[in-house]
């Protein structure tokens, strides 16, 4: 995980996990539209997580 993804999933969250897949980035946009924290805590675990 490059410094630039880290920062871009704090700034605009769906935007950092867009290579990801189309679910992941429907359900970050839509924790990030509940609440900005769910959204960059949920990019950060997809961006962190080893499988993917």
């Amino acid at each position: 995980m490059s410094i630039w993804r880290v920062l871009l999933s704090i700034l605009f969250p769906p935007l950092a996990v867009i290579d990801k897949g189309c679910g992941s980035v429907i359900i970050v946009f839509i924790l990030t539209v509940c609440g900005w924290i769910p959204g960059v805590i949920a990019a950060l675990i997809i961006l962190n997580s080893p499988n993917r």
